[in-house]
């Protein structure tokens, strides 16, 4: 099992801080986020190209009111690209399950097969209903797994037929069979979550936790796929900041410096009132504290005083943060979903410094070349 690296697209903008004010904006989308560099489409190409350059596999593409649509920019980022793929978020409820279907298919067509799925259930209230969604935390699940099943019987080639709470369909299908078929990446810390994540998703993600909540929820998330019949994979999603040496906490201390102590207290408000277990999760590691960051050797809970969703960073020297990962691997950790500030320099800080001691290792898999696509 070798790891699958994974660098993101800021499709809110991107900047050299933690941005409080773009986080602001997911509950107030008239807000525009304070991005030092907005999300052209030719920054966004820039940052595809670098991590093609680089020898990332995808990029990470989120979905939200905060963000540009995932699949129209990555979409447009296909011409600019030849073998990278992108892990497209998607929210289930949100547009037909055969439409998406369909989308997928046509996506995988016209791309050579370099479309993999992120499927984002949703943990804010307030988030779902911007876009006419109302249905409680654990529905939503149920919702989501019927999603799945008919995205899933539609890629089938034959016509697929399904009665159930949220979804009903007569004849479900594509106008050819995705080739590849996309991979499921799906995340989620409820019990509600993990079990869709057990019966219908390729790859389950995590956020950044210490080693031993991480092998902790692995070891429940394995016998839990195995009384479906499944085997899973598992991917963590993480910042990073990493330099030749101990440097990176330098910067680290110059980010949590930026942070107005007012926007760290509204953030924790709002998190306090989530639905989402993985943002209590993430909330739970440091309190609120700035004070007591650093929760396990090179994981950093900074970024989670004011963004949601994924709260942690690898920081260290480019040797520590590999060792790190390594950890994470040896656990079961195959694919590593990464971030910085800005996204294209830090992919190039953590390409040249981390990955390159990684391959050194023999620990990370090779990028695939323009046709791979279509045989992964």
């Amino acid at each position: 099992m070798n790891v699958h690296a994974h660098w993101f697209l800021p499709t809110s903008g991107d900047s050299r801080n933690l941005d409080a004010a773009a986080v602001s904006a997911k509950e107030t989308p008239h807000l525009q986020p304070a991005a030092q560099r907005p999300p052209s489409i030719e920054y966004l190409a820039q940052i595809a190209g670098a991590a093609e350059h680089l020898g990332y596999e995808a990029v990470l593409t989120p979905t939200g009111t905060w963000c540009e649509d995932a699949w129209l920019t990555t979409a447009a980022l296909l011409r600019e690209t030849t073998r990278l793929r992108f892990l497209v978020a998607l929210r289930p409820g949100f547009l037909s399950p055969t439409l998406a279907a369909q989308m997928a298919a046509t996506y995988q067509h016209i791309s050579g097969g370099r479309l993999l799925l992120n499927v984002v259930t949703g943990g804010d209230a307030d988030e779902q209903q911007r876009f006419g969604d109302w249905l409680n935390h654990d529905a939503r699940y149920r919702r989501t797994e019927e999603f799945l099943q008919i995205v899933q019987g539609a890629w089938t080639g034959r016509p697929f037929t399904f009665d159930g709470e949220h979804y009903a369909v007569r004849g479900a299908t594509v106008r050819e069979r995705p080739d590849p078929t996309p991979p499921i990446f799906f995340g989620g810390a409820s019990p509600a979550a993990e079990l869709v994540a057990a019966r219908q998703s390729d790859v389950y993600l995590l956020w950044g936790e210490p080693p031993a909540a991480v092998a902790e929820r692995l070891d429940r998330m394995r016998p839990l796929a195995k009384e479906q019949d499944r085997e899973l994979k598992f991917g963590i999603r993480l910042h990073v900041i990493t330099r030749d040496t101990a440097a990176a906490w330098a910067i680290a201390d110059e980010l949590l410096a930026q942070l107005d102590p007012a926007a760290i207290a509204a953030a924790q408000r709002r998190f306090a009132q989530t639905e989402s277990v993985g943002q209590q999760r993430m909330a739970a590691l440091h309190h609120g504290n700035s004070d007591a960051l650093e929760i396990s050797p090179n994981l950093w809970a900074g970024f989670g005083l004011v963004r949601g969703g994924a709260g942690t960073a690898l920081v260290g020297s480019h040797s520590e943060v590999a060792d790190r990962i390594a950890e994470y691997h040896d656990l079961g950790i195959e694919h590593i979903i990464l971030s910085g500030q800005p996204h294209l320099e830090e992919a190039y800080w953590f390409a040249e410094g981390v990955l390159s001691l990684l391959r050194r290792r023999g620990l990370l898999a090779p990028a695939p070349g323009p046709t791979d696509a279509t045989r992964a």
